[in-house]
């Protein structure tokens, strides 16, 4: 089976799609034109009702070469047995009716067109590169998207009962051998607190006339998806006219779902507050506890003025924590912080690699290169800033910074990495959910291989129908 390799390094995840969502996520749209031209196509593998192609196996040993991944000679083989689970998955996901909602797929896409515009300096050289509008270019790549996607969420569903003990992760970490016990490079664990500037009383007061413009427009006939397209400020469903797609509540902040599952067909919400901004709500449909909406979003701008008064009364907090006793820097994080993500946990950030608490100084640079320059030359309680931050969703803000902690280099050990050992331990648990899964599944779709692969060194055994 490929869950597991031959000398595992039992800290990475050791998921057996690794290989295809490194790929997937991070070159896909730039190699995969070229594989394609260099290669004469043609279908070399059917799973159920998807088929792989030639081509598809060539993309992933250009980028797997050019990721400075070994190539042997079992490479096309491996390769094309993972599009091969990739495929019963997404023939699985279709049978037990799972589904993404095509809000989650035009997220998924436009953040990997940001990254590759990124890249390339510009949407207009991206658009030079293939020839296409970036629309075009979405479109071309929303199926593949989709169907990533989709292998994840029937992943988590084989998955997501899958818990692990104490006692689990002494079994783990005995079972590994001593001289494969990893070497843990120094770590940090940093806090924050984030002081995001109150939009004015003017300010707020005239993106919800604007809004509600907007809807006595829609109440004389205009039309709610042009106005959307026109005027909303959400990148993600601008473009279709606002639309989300089918989203269920989990999928929405509670603000905007509760005013959403509010509304009739057709009717126009009241401006709704939430955190990424104001919004009216159009209802387009409903499936069950599924709901289909339009939004306009209008985010509010922050005045130079009102980021001052953040860094002067981060200043001042800052002041208080290093000379009263009364609160320190967890304390103030909870009461002063605006960041929800890390709030509660105060101010503490999460590794979104592993879900622990800690951070190499590589990752660290991936996560927020300029904290990164910040926490090399700090020393363990030292408290900085405040300095201008700008978080995930845009918004300039203020923000003091603590190093935690800072780890000294060690070989892995159940005292000082027991939540990365947990983390692995879970890892390794799913890895064999999912082996089961297909070695249960395996046989439940039509398969077809081209002979030429057919004296693949297969790590299960297929049922190859013959044409």
């Amino acid at each position: 089976m490929p869950f597991h390799l031959e000398k595992p390094n039992y800290m990475q995840n050791h998921n057996f799609l690794s290989r295809f969502f490194l790929i997937a996520s991070v070159l896909f749209i730039g190699l995969s034109l070229q594989a394609q031209e260099q290669v004469i196509d043609k279908v070399v593998a059917v799973v159920g009702e998807n088929i792989v192609l030639l081509s598809d196996i060539e993309g992933q040993i250009d980028q797997m070469t050019l990721n400075d991944l070994a190539v042997t000679e079992n490479s096309r083989c491996e390769v094309l047995e993972d599009l091969m689970y990739q495929k019963l998955f997404v023939n699985g996901a279709k049978a037990d009716s799972v589904e993404v909602g095509e809000n989650a797929v035009e997220q998924e896409l436009n953040r990997r067109l940001r990254y590759f515009v990124g890249q390339v300096g510009s949407e207009e050289e991206l658009e030079k590169f293939y020839g296409k509008t970036m629309e075009q270019i979405k479109e071309d790549f929303r199926e593949e998207v989709q169907n990533i996607l989709l292998i994840q969420q029937m992943q988590q569903e084989i998955t997501g009962a899958v818990k692990v003990s104490p006692q689990d992760v002494r079994e783990f970490y005995k079972a590994i051998p001593k001289d494969s016990l990893p070497y843990i490079n120094s770590e940090v664990r940093v806090a924050h607190i984030v002081r995001l500037p109150k939009v004015s009383d003017e300010q707020e007061k005239e993106i919800i006339g604007k809004l509600n413009d907007f809807r006595d427009r829609v109440a004389k006939g205009e039309d709610f998806g042009t106005l959307a397209y026109l005027y909303s400020q959400d990148p993600g469903s601008a473009m279709n006219n606002g639309e989300l797609g089918l989203m269920d509540r989990t999928e929405l902040v509670p603000e905007f779902s509760n005013a959403a599952n509010g509304l009739e067909k057709d009717q126009v919400s009241d401006v709704v507050k939430t955190q990424f901004g104001y919004h009216i709500i159009q209802m387009i449909d409903r499936k069950g506890d599924r709901i289909n909406v339009r939004h306009i979003l209008l985010i509010p701008q922050v005045s130079p003025t009102d980021l001052q008064k953040s860094r002067k009364f981060l200043d001042s907090l800052k002041t208080e924590i290093k000379i009263n006793d009364s609160i320190n820097f967890a304390q103030a994080a909870v009461e002063f912080s605006t960041d929800d993500e890390t709030r509660m946990n105060g101010g503490e950030l999460i590794n979104p690699l592993d879900g622990t608490n800690k951070f190499d100084l590589e990752t660290l640079g991936q996560v927020d290169r300029q904290l990164l320059f910040s926490v090399e030359k700090m020393k363990v309680g030292d408290i900085i800033g405040p300095d201008l931050y700008q978080g995930r969703d845009g918004k300039k803000s203020y923000r003091l910074v603590q190093l935690l902690e800072r780890t000294e280099p060690h070989v892995a050990n159940l005292n000082d990495d027991y939540n990365r050992l947990s983390q692995s331990t879970k890892r390794k648990k799913e890895n064999e959910q999912l082996e089961n899964w297909v070695s249960n599944n395996r046989n439940s779709a039509y398969i077809w291989v081209d002979p030429s692969f057919q004296t693949c060194p297969f790590k299960i055994e297929w049922t190859i129908a013959q044409r």
